[in-house]
């Protein structure tokens, strides 16, 4: 189906990616230049008061743009509004989630979530879909 013909309620396919790593963290600290060792070294996140390493929130939202990978030739996203709401740790198994809220013009106003595999949300926010005019 393209995402044009989407209507307000629908969803997109959810996205569930395979369980984080300690290599996902550690090309995501290279990719991004954000080397804090909470999200690579274990006795490092420890002494931050956390359980584990834990995921950059950076790498768990540029995962969600994966819900609108396959209408590339459709549109882009215009705009990613979101919120951290908890941690990611090694193992988790995130599943992603994306409903049409807004249809404006060229524009569709997309409610997105990224759930740990408790179901509890990890992020949540908006992503503006515009499509491209012929």
């Amino acid at each position: 189906m393209k995402i044009a013909e989407y209507q307000i309620g629908h969803t997109l396919p959810s996205v569930q990616l395979p369980p984080v790593s300690r290599m996902d963290l550690i090309k995501y600290s290279g990719a991004s230049g954000d080397f804090n060792p909470i999200h690579t070294i274990d006795a490092e996140a420890e002494k931050a008061g956390l359980p584990g390493i834990i995921a950059h929130g950076m790498w768990t939202m540029g995962n969600l743009s994966k819900l609108f990978t396959s209408y590339h030739e459709e549109g882009f996203i215009k705009t990613f509004t979101i919120r951290f709401s908890g941690m990611v740790f090694l193992e988790d198994v995130i599943t992603l989630k994306a409903e049409l809220k807004e249809k404006v013009n060229e524009s569709s106003l997309f409610s997105v979530t990224a759930e740990n595999g408790q179901g509890q949300a990890v992020i949540k926010g908006n992503v503006s879909f515009h499509l491209y005019q012929d």
